[in-house]
């Protein structure tokens, strides 16, 4: 049986707070099939929840050490009617298959370079992206038309017409 620091306690109680139990033990009891199970299922995740239904607490303590004890694993939390149980990977002997002979990797940083013909001809073909028809063209603020709306709220000039002879105007109009 393993054995586990309160501070590694502690983090695998946080980790295992979102976990759902993958092992259920029934009333039954641990019979060689959920032995077996619970194995499979420490060797893929590390981490378990097993739910058991037997309303006994020191009959599911007992189960929790027998289980740690047979499986090499460490009890992390008993709480209710949920075990926490934690066993370690097995340190892999074989080394790594070594990557595939293949294309080379385009990284990201490369592709947004442009530094390939078709990049450089824009997306149109031999045209630019820029004079591309339909393209917007990017205008400094100095070169823009204002509307003639935008022009009024700024109080500019609109038509020969000053802005405070219109507000006067729609007050005749209204009063008329």
């Amino acid at each position: 049986m393993e054995t586990l620091t309160p501070t590694a306690r502690r983090a695998l109680r946080a980790q295992a707070h979102g976990l759902n139990p993958v092992v259920i033990i029934g009333h039954s009891g641990l019979t060689p099939a959920v032995m077996h199970e619970i194995d499979v299922n420490l060797l893929a995740h590390e981490l378990i929840k097993v739910r058991v239904a037997n309303d006994d607490r020191d009959e599911r303590e007992a189960w929790l050490a027998n289980i740690c004890q047979e499986l090499g694993a460490a009890p992390v939390q008993h709480i209710g009617k949920l075990l926490v149980l934690y066993r370690p990977r097995p340190a892999e002997t074989e080394p790594a298959a070594p990557a595939r002979a293949g294309r080379k990797a385009v990284g990201r940083e490369s592709a947004k370079r442009g530094t390939g013909k078709a990049r450089a001809k824009g997306p149109a073909g031999n045209q630019p992206a820029s004079t591309k028809p339909g393209a917007k063209r990017l205008v400094p603020s100095s070169e823009r038309e204002v509307s003639a709306a935008a022009r009024r709220r700024r109080g500019q000039d609109v038509g020969g017409v000053v802005p405070a002879e219109q507000g006067n105007r729609r007050r005749q109009r209204s009063r008329a």
